[in-house]
């Protein structure tokens, strides 16, 4: 997916939050703003890929900054609190595989922020399971998952991992001789989930944990390592969650690839044309 207009701004305003997360002294903070706006400058051209020039951004901040992984604490927060709802709903809900699907969609809209009650984040998941999906291609997902060999799951955020890891357990009981392959970002970025990330939320009990090779939002096809691209070459279902691996994959056009999403921004919403905010399971 190119940039679109809304982009710029939405980058500018992650920035704002790298900036406060790594630093109180308000001088820093303003010479790092003025720092990321020469980057925008640097990067950003119609052609850009926003999931990509974003992370190239970020990362040049951190490094001016002085930081590694700015949203280590929120992500340890995001982790627990998911867990938490993930056994919850475990005790209250009857879980089927399209129902697990719809849980691992859900995931990627809560905001996990300290101040979130527990009790909401279970009342609006519940409330999401009750929605139809604006598109829904699972079944179709489903029976290439039959004849399949090999599954590729791209994660996306922490917290949501924890859907992730519920929806996975429930492929591997459909489709027990099925490989499944789980991949996170080779080190940290914004608040995606990492290799560490993973295997520390118990996900390699469910497939094995692999690394995209690069710590780039999404999947960057010619940024990606080598052995991350043997196995999503050689994959027959590759299922990708959130909305940086739609906008990096989405020009791919590769029948394999699943997305699952809940379209939260406008350009991600115009490019899909469907309602920002439906939730779909969708190839191109």
């Amino acid at each position: 997916m190119k940039v679109h207009y809304e982009c710029l701004a939405c980058q500018i305003n992650q920035c704002q939050k790298i900036v406060e997360l790594s630093t109180n002294d308000l001088e820093k903070r303003k010479k790092a703003m003025i720092f990321s706006a020469m980057l925008f400058a640097k990067y950003f051209n119609e052609k850009s890929i926003p999931a990509i020039v974003g992370s190239d951004i970020f990362l040049e901040l951190y490094e001016y900054l002085g930081v590694d992984d700015p949203f280590r604490e929120y992500k340890d927060k995001s982790n627990k609190l998911a867990q938490k709802v993930v056994e919850d709903l475990k005790r209250k809900v009857k879980i089927d595989l399209k129902t697990a699907l719809k849980l691992a969609i859900a995931g990627n809209v809560i905001d996990f922020a300290v101040g979130y009650e527990p009790e909401k984040i279970e009342e609006d998941i519940l409330g999401m399971l009750k929605e139809e999906l604006y598109i829904d291609e699972s079944e179709k997902m489903f029976g290439m998952l039959r004849k399949a060999k090999i599954l590729l799951y791209l994660t996306d955020n922490c917290g949501e991992i924890y859907f992730d890891k519920l929806f996975l357990e429930k492929i591997k009981e459909e489709f027990p001789e099925l490989g499944i392959y789980i991949a996170g970002k080779e080190g940290a970025i914004i608040n995606d989930a990492t290799v560490k990330e993973l295997e520390e939320a118990n996900l390699d009990e469910v497939g094995k944990v692999i690394s995209t090779g690069t710590r780039i939002v999404g999947v960057p096809i010619d940024k990606v390592s080598k052995k991350f691209l043997e196995i999503f070459n050689k994959a027959d279902v590759i299922i990708a969650k959130g909305q940086g691996n739609f906008e990096t994959l989405s020009e791919l056009r590769d029948k394999r690839v699943f997305f699952l999403l809940k379209a939260k921004c406008k350009p991600v919403a115009r490019e899909l044309n469907v309602p920002q905010g439906a939730m779909l399971c969708k190839t191109l």
